[in-house]
C-alpha cells in the first residue's frame, strides 16, 4: 500500500509493467529489514524508532516474510525519517548508536539532491539511489562502498532517459 502512495507502484507500472510490480513486492517481503557491516555500520531503509532503546536483537527478531503492519517497529524501521512519520534528531540517532555500540545509520527513503546528504555530526547518511526520482525530482543518485575500515566512500550519478523514450515495451 504504502508503495501505491509515494509513487514507487506507478513508476514500476509505467516504465516496465505491473508483473514487476508484483515481482518486486515479493522481494521486498522476503529482504531483511536491516544489515550490519563489520559490526560498525546499520543500514536500512527507513529510519529509527518511537520508543527508546531498541536493540539490533529484536530488529533481529522481527518476522519479516510479511506486508509491514499499519504501525509498529516494522513500519518505523521501513518508513521513519528524520522528518517524517516518526521524527529522530541528532540526539535520538547518537544514543541508538552507542546502546548498540554502533559507529553510522545509512538509510535511503528519501531523496536528496545530490545523491545523499551526511546529517547528525557524520553519525547519519541517506543515501538515494534512484536519480531523477518519478521523472520530476532532478535529483542526482548515488551509492555507498565500505572498506574494511568502514569508511563511506560515495559515487554519485546522473538519471538516463526513461525506458519508454528508449524503445521499451511493456
Amino acid at each position: 500500500a504504502t508503495n501505491q502512495v509515494y509513487g514507487f507502484h506507478a513508476e514500476v507500472c509505467c516504465k516496465y509493467s505491473a508483473q514487476m510490480v508484483a515481482h518486486f513486492n515479493a522481494l521486498f517481503c522476503n529482504l531483511p529489514l536491516a544489515g550490519v557491516i563489520n559490526h560498525k555500520v546499520l543500514v536500512l531503509h527507513g529510519g529509527l524508532f518511537s520508543r527508546e532503546g531498541v536493540t539490533l536483537d529484536e530488529i533481529r527478531a522481527m518476522d519479516r516474510v510479511c506486508e509491514p503492519p499499519d504501525a509498529g517497529l516494522m513500519t518505523e524501521i521501513l518508513w521513519s525519517d528524520p522528518g517524517n512519520l516518526v521524527l529522530f534528531g541528532e540526539d535520538v540517532t547518537k544514543r541508538f548508536l552507542a546502546s548498540n555500540q554502533l559507529t553510522l545509520l545509512v538509510r535511503s527513503h528519501e531523496a536528496k539532491a545530490d545523491g545523499f546528504e551526511v546529517q547528525h555530526d557524520g553519525k547519519l547518511i541517506t543515501i538515494f539511489s534512484a536519480p531523477n526520482y518519478c521523472d520530476i525530482m532532478g535529483n542526482k543518485g548515488a551509492f555507498i562502498r565500505f572498506g574494511a575500515d568502514c569508511v563511506p566512500h560515495f559515487t554519485i550519478f546522473s538519471h538516463v532517459l526513461h525506458p519508454k523514450f528508449l524503445g521499451g515495451s511493456d
